[in-house]
């Protein structure tokens, strides 16, 4: 594995500029499209499979699917993905550990994606931090501009893909590769042959999960405040909202939320959740269990 430096990468790069690491993690027993179409038939696991129809339009269908839907797939153009894959596979969940220099309830989840050749989602962009892991196979990666909530999208087949894309750097992934790609950077990855590709996904809650989560633990916990009466004059206007008003209500939310233990503690909780609540209290080796046909009931197993 060659010289990764993480302190010069989180000081140069991170949330910054993208960067390719060529050979930079080895996958021990990657997972194979055989088994990623057989996650992908289990209801309980969010799969979808986007098709590239001609003129760079993209259609996509969310599973589960079906055995004979695998059965009749084209040779080319078409992007399998799976995600939470780290949930279902210990094996890929090893894979985090290459990014241990970042905190780990900053992680989201591990989605793996097989294409044939010509396959992808677009020009697209994210708001959260991502690792592309080049598994198998080999892929062409885009990097473009600088996108926000503004920038024009074309939606369609159930895909959002960008009106404008604007090639600024262009990467080709060989197994060992690692892409990163930080917040709202447009890129368009397309397979050259039949490829996996492990995405690690890194959580940024916006401000209004946060508070509305923050809100319901304030509930919880009984932590009611009132709004302070502020000095004031009689009001010229009664409909009018003053500057004292508002910073009234600014110290009300910055006292509700002044307790740091108050606020570790919620954000444990909150940050460590897991993405499918109807997974929580079985176990990795009970998830693996229910892939091979073995049922569990209260975290017990069913006959």
């Amino acid at each position: 594995m060659p010289e990764f430096d993480p302190s010069q990468f989180l000081r140069d790069d991170w949330q910054r500029h993208p960067r390719f690491f060529s050979q930079l993690l080895s996958v021990d027993e990657p997972v194979t499209p055989e088994e990623l179409a057989g996650l992908a038939l289990e209801e309980e696991i969010e799969s979808r499979f986007v098709q590239t129809e001609a003129d760079n339009k993209w259609t996509q269908t969310l599973g589960p699917f079906t055995e004979e839907f695998f059965l009749e797939l084209p040779e080319e153009n078409w992007t399998l993905l799976v995600q939470a894959v780290d949930l279902w596979l210990p094996r890929v969940a090893k894979t985090l550990e290459t990014f241990n220099f970042l905190p780990r309830w900053r992680f989201d989840d591990v989605m793996v994606s097989c294409a044939a050749a010509g396959g992808g989602v677009g020009p697209h962009y994210d708001f959260y931090d991502v690792f592309l892991v080049q598994v198998s196979g080999h892929r062409k990666w885009q990097i473009g501009q600088v996108c926000d909530e503004k920038s024009q999208l074309i939606t369609g087949g159930g895909m959002k893909t960008l009106a404008d894309f604007q090639v600024r750097e262009t990467f080709e992934t060989n197994p060992g590769d690692v892409l990163y790609i930080p917040p709202r950077i447009a890129h368009w990855g397309v397979s050259l042959d039949r490829s996996v590709t492990y995405s690690v996904g890194i959580r940024r809650p916006t401000a209004q999960e946060v508070l509305y989560d923050l809100a319901i633990e304030l509930e919880a916990r009984g932590s009611t405040r009132y709004l302070e009466d502020v000095q004031r004059a009689v009001t010229s206007d009664p409909f009018d909202i003053t500057s004292q008003d508002i910073k009234a209500v600014q110290r009300l939310l910055q006292e509700a939320i002044s307790d740091p233990e108050l606020v570790g503690d919620w954000l444990a909780r909150y940050m460590s959740y897991p993405k499918y609540d109807d997974l929580v209290d079985i176990t990795g080796e009970q998830r693996v269990a229910r892939l091979e046909g073995v049922t569990y009931k209260n975290g017990e197993q069913v006959e």
